[in-house]
């Protein structure tokens, strides 16, 4: 049989060629070409941006070798052992060749083709040279095809090793307009919209969906040269995303192809079916991955938590305990993109950890300084459309605002200083339903940059945002607000401010009430991260938190993460008398034991030790009389002492050590003295 390999993940301008087998019989050997051979045909039909005459005359060069290997099949006589040898060197150079073609004819890599259109050209030249070589092994005389067949196949191999490959020089012109403009862009000279129309129109980009395709693919360029420590084509990749995200903003009228909303704020991808964000978490930290490492065991952890182990001195697997055998660590670029998807389509709200913030960083700082200059110019440019612009280019401008603040550093800083804060707190009083969406998500992404917490509330934008949080004009416009409340409550006097609000937290329960599970999780985050104030504690008790969220937690089709999210505002509103009171009175007791038995999140089951350790100190011996009698909690909290984290492990020793104790001194008739009787609260 013929080695096959998976290569849906492979970078661009790579050939994961593989030699057919050895004992491989020259029939199955033929027919393996021929359909190679048919397949590199076909792309006579797509589209090339760039390196047209080269791809063009290997297209023509494999057609006549087609025909000749067709014939040979036709003839149906008997081959020579030693065509084995030449057939395996052609079917090495057409998969190569088919791989070239494929990156040729990329949907989005046609910046980066152009950029690259030496190395391509060569690439061509190689092939041509290898397969004249293959055609050389041949004993065409020991073939039985039609000679005029033959003599094709010779005038090939004499084309193909005289045929210069050079690279097109109207891709030298295109290539050479776009070096300009960066040049352009390093010097603060704002490039001409008509030249830029040009070369793009020349690589067959004339939509922005086609535009924000190329946007995608150098992202992820970029991102892979960061993982795999590669600097080398940095500072061009970095400078090519800023042309393209600049071209993408300025010279398309019309977003298109923009992503339907999902309406139950679920993720659909296909790639994400049946994931769980637990299958997202580093099995040390608990947190979702930054960048995920496989060890020699075959598991994967966060690169920053491995390496912490293994300078600990550890060598074996955290999670199996076995004895690794090295301690390489192999970046695994398909559950980081997953990763990548979940966070983007899900539009969780979380605090980026600083190793985060130093990958992003050293993504975009350390590329080029045209990719700076390119950033300040897109971000003034997007201040003039959302300050003086048409509706329709006040949405547009929004629009971009939101997707270039997703994700980098730099972009958020730019926007920022350039002042587009005020506008879009504005846009948050339009009438249009997905103008206001725009500009609140805008807000988001922008609201994890510090300068901007302090802009929002410098500008009135509480206010604005809490009458979002209660009557926007669509779900989606809700629950990015209470994102925002959630990251501007990293300050604490931003949260006093937003708890004095008397409709904000009301407003969080209505959404945690009736929102997408994707509102639920931004409401639910906002309402913990107000809770670090101590006087929104009783705002939170006396809005109807507690029975809200344990009729959540019995929901059977909550989500892990919100049953996490809920047992942590449960667990910090128990460590307050008044807190233990309201979730005791509530009759949540043999819910809660039983949650951390069934809790599939190693997250939440620390969350509901917590609670129940802090109803246990709060709530005197009637809680603990009713947790004792609970047949599946002492099982699940000596689990946790050994599978658990340190803190969980921590919690649930003190946990059992408390219930041991009631359980003894009940048994001897004795009171524990630290159960006075003024603590004791009645259950209901």
């Amino acid at each position: 049989m013929i080695q096959t390999q998976k290569v849906s993940g492979r970078r661009i301008l790579t050939s994961p060629a593989i030699h057919p087998c050895e004992d491989i019989s020259p029939y199955t050997l033929l027919s393996s070409l021929i359909s190679l051979a048919r397949n590199i045909c076909s792309y006579r039909s797509k589209f090339f941006a760039t390196n047209k005459r080269n791809a063009r005359e290997s297209i023509r060069q494999i057609r006549v070798i087609l025909v000749f290997l067709e014939e040979i099949r036709e003839w149906d006589s008997d081959l020579p052992g030693s065509v084995v040898l030449g057939f395996s060197e052609l079917h090495l150079a057409f998969q190569k060749a088919r791989f070239l073609l494929e990156d040729c004819t990329r949907d989005g890599a046609q910046v980066w083709m152009l950029m690259n259109s030496e190395r391509v050209a060569n690439q061509f030249r190689v092939l041509a040279r290898t397969i004249a070589t293959a055609l050389d092994v041949l004993p065409l005389a020991l073939i039985d095809a039609p000679v005029d067949v033959k003599d094709h196949v010779e005038l090939v191999m004499k084309q193909a090793r005289k045929t210069r490959f050079d690279v097109d020089p109207d891709d030298k012109r295109v290539m050479g307009a776009v070096i300009s403009v960066l040049s352009g862009f390093e010097n603060g000279v704002v490039p001409d919209k008509g030249d830029l129309k040009w070369v793009l129109d020349y690589l067959g980009i004339r939509r922005w969906s086609s535009c924000n395709k190329e946007v995608k693919f150098l992202d992820s360029e970029m991102e892979l040269e960061n993982l795999n420590d590669e600097k080398r084509e940095l500072d061009m990749l970095s400078s090519l995303l800023s042309l393209v995200c600049y071209c993408r903003c300025v010279a398309f009228d019309v977003v298109d192809g923009e992503p339907k909303r999902q309406s139950n704020g679920k993720c659909t991808s296909e790639a994400l079916i049946g994931l769980k964000p637990d299958d997202l978490r580093c099995p040390i930290s608990l947190e979702i991955m930054v960048d995920p490492v496989t060890v020699a065991s075959g598991h994967t952890y966060d690169r920053a938590s491995i390496t912490k182990w293994f300078r600990a001195g550890n060598s074996i697997c955290p999670k199996t305990g076995e004895k690794l055998k090295n301690m390489e660590m192999l970046p695994n670029s398909s559950l980081r993109r997953l990763i990548q998807l979940y966070c983007s389509e899900n539009g969780i709200p979380f605090v980026d950890s600083g190793h985060r913030n130093r990958h992003v960083k050293r993504a975009v700082f350390a590329g080029s300084l045209a990719a700076e200059k390119a950033m300040n110019m897109v971000s003034d440019y997007l201040m003039v459309m959302l300050t003086a612009g048409t509706g329709m280019e006040q949405n547009k401008a929004a629009y971009e605002t939101r997707v270039l603040s997703k994700t980098s550093v730099l972009n958020r800083s730019c926007l920022v200083e350039a002042g587009v804060i005020p506008p879009l707190l504005m846009l948050l009083l339009s009438t249009d339903s997905l103008t206001q969406e725009n500009a609140t998500a805008a807000l988001l992404n922008l609201s994890k940059h510090s300068e901007c917490k302090a802009s929002i509330v410098h500008n009135g934008g509480l206010e604005v945002l809490v009458d979002v949080l209660k009557k926007g004009l669509n779900l989606e416009a809700r629950q990015h607000a209470a994102g925002v409340l959630f990251y501007l409550a990293s300050v604490e006097e931003n949260r006093i401010l937003i708890g004095e609000n008397p409709e904000t937290v009301p407003a969080l329960m209505e959404l945690i009430r009736n929102g997408t599970d994707r509102g639920k999780k931004n409401a639910l985050v906002a309402i913990f991260g107000l809770l670090a104030h101590p006087g929104n504690h009783r705002r939170v008790l006396a809005a109807g938190t507690v029975p809200l969220l344990v009729n959540l937690l019995m929901s059977a089709d909550a989500e892990d993460d919100l049953v996490t999210d809920s047992l942590a505002i449960l667990a910090t509103l128990a460590e307050k008398p008044d807190g233990t009171t309201g979730i005791v009175r509530h009759g949540s007791l043999d819910s809660i034991a039983e949650i951390l038995n069934a809790a599939t999140s190693r997250a939440g089951k620390e969350y509901c030790v917590s609670l129940l350790l802090a109803l246990c100190r709060n709530g005197g011996r009637d809680v603990i009389a009713v947790l004792v009698k609970s047949p599946s909690l002492m099982g699940s909290l000596y689990s946790l002492l050994s599978e658990g984290t340190s803190r969980a492990s921590k919690k649930s020793g003190a946990l059992i050590r408390v219930l041991h104790e009631f359980y003894e001194r009940k048994s001897s008739g004795l009171m524990a003295p630290g159960f006075s009787q003024e603590r004791f609260v009645h259950v209901w």
